[in-house]
């Protein structure tokens, strides 16, 4: 399925599905929407998935459905500073990218003759690495940041499947507003995915919309912007269930996909999108996000406690953002581009 500025063939539903294992433990995914609502989130019927890792042991938790407020004091200093510290690090990141460009353009035009007679000198080892290294540049930027992504996601999979590393995976890797460690689950959290549909479905998506948002935005950005994303989706849904008093675990990156998926939508409105199993069946991104969030809302209002409506709520809202001020903010890196080059100049070589 190829996504472009033209035409976006994907799934548009996203739900979250709660596993009832004797906890709360609800899973933000993405999976295909059912025949008569192309762009609703479909509802599994059956609450509990047959899986050989069960969510037992760890952290348990707790009775109480109140969430104590000093963990929403650092969820909401955590999603700031992390936030920051992303689009920090993304401009650091681009300023290196472009000078280590400038420098291989210089020492190419500089010596090109000397590197193109040594390419017949070169070992099978190094042929192997040059090959590799040109695989990945004739790749386009959504398949490069998608792919570090899928990587961590597959090995955060694998170690669910890991007895002894039960307990770690629940404690560090769901977000719980009542859990003693609340922070870096909000963001370890949006990299977990309890079964194979599950890291299937999102990771699906996720390639399909990355390269539309990733061509706009560049890898930097682009990266920033997700994963500040996920933690800030992690952040909408602590608040929401200390303001319900519905305490429970949430894993998943659909709350991550979610803001990709509304900014393709609100950059791109007129483009046309269509359903998986129903090509035939097309309307305009604009149409399709806004259903999204309309049934999020609702479920948001109406309690509905099958999904997570909240994470993808505020994923959305966060897209949305980024496609309308997302170039204002991030034309302020003049700024920190600046400071950095004089601290990267005044080095000595």
């Amino acid at each position: 399925m190829l996504v472009n500025r033209s035409l976006c063939r994907s799934w548009l539903s996203q739900v979250t599905h709660r596993y009832a294992n004797g906890q709360n433990f609800s899973c933000r995914h993405i999976v295909p929407a059912p025949r008569s609502k192309p762009p609703a989130r479909y509802v599994h019927g059956n609450s509990k998935q047959s899986s050989n890792v069960k969510p037992s042991g760890g952290e348990p938790v707790p009775e109480s459905t109140t969430v104590p407020n000093n963990n929403l004091f650092k969820a909401v200093a955590f999603t700031g500073a992390f936030t920051v510290g992303c689009f920090t690090s993304a401009t650091i990141w681009e300023y290196e990218n472009t000078r280590s460009l400038i420098i291989a353009k210089a020492k190419q035009a500089q010596f090109g003759w000397w590197q193109s007679r040594s390419l017949v000198e070169r070992s099978s080892w190094s042929q192997l690495k040059l090959e590799i290294r040109q695989y990945w540049d004739n790749l386009n930027t959504g398949e490069k940041v998608f792919a570090p992504i899928c990587l961590v996601n597959l090995l955060v999979f694998g170690l669910w499947r890991v007895p002894r590393l039960r307990a770690t995976m629940i404690t560090y890797f769901t977000s719980n507003p009542a859990a003693r460690i609340v922070c870096w689950p909000m963001f370890l959290s949006t990299f977990s995915h309890y079964s194979a549909m599950h890291i299937f479905a999102n990771m699906y998506v996720l390639h399909s919309f990355a390269n539309a948002a990733a061509s706009s935005l560049g890898k930097e950005q682009f990266l920033a912007l997700y994963m500040s994303a996920g933690v800030f989706s992690s952040l909408i849904s602590i608040l929401y269930k200390a303001g319900t008093r519905q305490v429970g675990m949430s894993l998943g990156a659909s709350g991550a996909i979610m803001t990709v998926l509304a900014y393709v939508c609100a950059q791109y409105p007129d483009t046309q999108l269509s359903i998986l199993f129903l090509p035939a069946l097309t309307f305009s991104a604009s149409a399709g996000i806004k259903v999204i969030m309309g049934i999020d809302f609702a479920g948001c209002v109406m309690g509905w406690k099958f999904f997570d409506h909240a994470a993808h709520l505020g994923g959305a809202i966060f897209g949305i953002f980024w496609a309308y001020y997302g170039t204002q903010l991030w034309a302020k890196r003049l700024t920190l581009l600046n400071y950095y080059h004089q601290i990267r100049e005044s080095k000595p070589k």
